[in-house]
């Protein structure tokens, strides 16, 4: 191994030789590290396949979103037109009923392990 002294030393004559006879393994860690670099590098292939992962993750978003817009606007346009429409919302959302009407209201079945329904076991 050489110490400092001596790689300061070194002649431009004697680092050409040095890198003909070994021109080689220099070209090889060259290569080495390009490659290297070009699959976990910044911009590699690891890199380009999780991006990749991410486009097509959100590619599936947009679809369900614009589904999910598309049966919006289709739910407005029919609570803007439709009576029938309204009426269920009425119905199912608000409580209301028609005249002369009468709405029942049952309580939710209890669950089992529920705290607060009664025990039934004897």
């Amino acid at each position: 191994m050489m110490d400092a002294k001596r790689i300061l030393k070194i002649s431009p004559s004697e680092a050409a030789a040095y890198l003909r006879r070994n021109a080689r393994q220099v070209l090889g860690i060259a290569l080495l590290a390009l490659l290297v670099h070009d699959i976990f590098g910044a911009h590699g292939f690891v890199a380009m396949r999780r991006t990749q992962k991410e486009i097509d993750q959100i590619r599936d978003q947009i679809g369900r979103l614009n589904a999910e817009n598309k049966s919006l606007a289709s739910e407005v346009n029919s609570l803007k037109s439709d009576p029938k429409a309204i009426e269920r919302i009425a119905r199912e959302e608000m409580g209301l009923a028609r005249p002369g009407e009468m709405i029942f209201k049952l309580p939710d079945p209890a669950k089992p392990g529920d705290p607060q329904a009664p025990d039934t076991r004897h």
